[in-house]
């Protein structure tokens, strides 16, 4: 069986952004159990920045040995979504967002597949790792969303599935 959680490219949850009151501790608690049901040897995907993220996510907790392929996906939606978000309020930004989350819990790798690239761009999305997990996810199942917001105007999910 393999095991493949998608946990998203925010900054906050680096130690070095750390501060004495946490802007994302719902976000951060569910990146920590999804981290700790892949197990001790995830491989992280996504790009250089997402793999930074994703070894310091994996750095803590209280994994066990599964014994499973495992895979720690690093992506996001747009960062468009209010007039206060890093890219600014684009209207295009909910329906992409929309469009990406249904391919996402609908387990579609042909959909995550075909995701317009330049759109995702445009909107500030993160989906170097959302490209390489439509491989993966062929014939897996959703274990669950631990997570579905878009606090400071970015979209990000966690979300677990299995093969």
């Amino acid at each position: 069986m393999t095991r493949i959680a998608l946990v998203p490219g925010c900054l906050a949850l680096l130690p070095e952004y750390a501060s004495v009151i946490d802007p994302v501790s719902e976000l951060r608690e569910a990146v920590r159990t999804a981290a700790d049901w892949l197990g001790t040897d995830a491989t992280v995907v996504g790009g250089p920045q997402a793999r930074r993220l994703g070894a310091s996510v994996l750095a803590g907790g209280a994994r066990a040995t599964t014994g499973e392929r495992s895979y720690l996906v690093v992506g996001n939606g747009s960062a468009c979504r209010t007039e206060k978000a890093p890219g600014y309020l684009d209207p295009r930004a909910e329906g992409f967002d929309k469009l990406l989350g249904a391919a996402l819990a609908g387990t579609d790798a042909a959909a995550l597949a075909s995701l317009d690239q330049s759109l995702a761009r445009e909107l500030w999305a993160d989906t170097a790792g959302l490209s390489e997990l439509s491989g993966l996810l062929d014939g897996a199942r959703l274990v669950g969303i631990d997570y579905d917001g878009a606090p400071y105007g970015v979209q990000y999910w966690v979300m677990r599935w299995e093969r």
